[in-house]
């Protein structure tokens, strides 16, 4: 089965297929960086929000080195562990190593609270440190799981219909679950939501299928990413390389 499978699975899908990882990272690069000029063109800021994991690196190190503002970008994530920021699990570690580097070195960073006596009040002090600058996100770039997880919806999280719930008026949430090792935080749906782009970064056909597998399942929550996908506003930009 092939990525193209995708396009008529879903409306909310746009799929943008690229022959190899590189011409991905490239494009996406490309793509994130003149959303993010014309956030700073109209408001004088702009705000990225990114994922961690591996499949992120190389388009870390691209878009590194595009030239726009970068003092004038705020970077957040979609999600993080709870451990330490120097920690080699930890997100934050992964936008330091990948991402502040060349010209975004010139960005501010907003890390998660993550030393706080228990995962709720690490939740509770990152929202209210995070929440200023989610008024207005540019741009969100999700990752996926093979357990068709994104940001830190879980299947079978302890949190999870209350991360989904777009009335619920939490911002930032933690999340226990079975496949997520650490106690995690993770942005809620409605903030992902309203994000002004919002794509999807997924490589290898293992991740196609898990897409496809998502989107054809009754229930959502059996694989969280169906219920970004089907309930964000705009077609989700799903990236995809071999």
């Amino acid at each position: 089965m092939k990525a193209d499978a995708l396009k008529p699975t879903d409306p909310h899908i746009d799929l943008q297929s690229y022959e190899t990882r590189g011409a991905l990272a490239e494009a996406l690069a490309l793509s994130v960086a003149g959303i993010l000029a014309g956030g700073i063109a109209e408001r004088g800021t702009a705000t990225l929000v990114v994922s961690g994991g591996s499949t992120p690196k190389l388009f870390f190190k691209t878009l590194s080195a595009c030239d726009i503002d970068w003092a004038n970008v705020t970077i957040m994530l979609v999600d993080e562990r709870i451990v330490s920021p120097d920690n080699d699990r930890a997100n934050a570690k992964l936008i330091a190593d990948y991402l502040l580097q060349d010209k975004a070195a010139a960005a501010q960073f907003l890390p998660y609270v993550t030393d706080g006596r228990d995962a709720a009040e690490c939740a509770q002090k990152s929202e209210k440190q995070l929440a200023p600058s989610l008024k207005h996100i540019d741009v969100t770039i999700l990752g996926m799981g093979t357990d068709g997880h994104t940001a830190s919806f879980f299947p079978n999280g302890d949190h999870l219909e209350e991360a989904l719930d777009m009335q619920s008026g939490r911002q930032v949430i933690s999340m226990l679950a079975e496949g997520a090792g650490e106690p995690r935080l993770t942005l809620t749906m409605p903030v992902i939501q309203a994000s002004r782009f919002v794509a999807l970064h997924i490589e290898g056909q293992e991740k196609a299928d898990v897409l496809k597998t998502a989107l054809g399942l009754d229930d959502d929550l059996t694989m969280p990413i169906a219920c970004v996908v089907k309930n964000t506003p705009e077609p989700v930009k799903v990236f995809w390389a071999p």
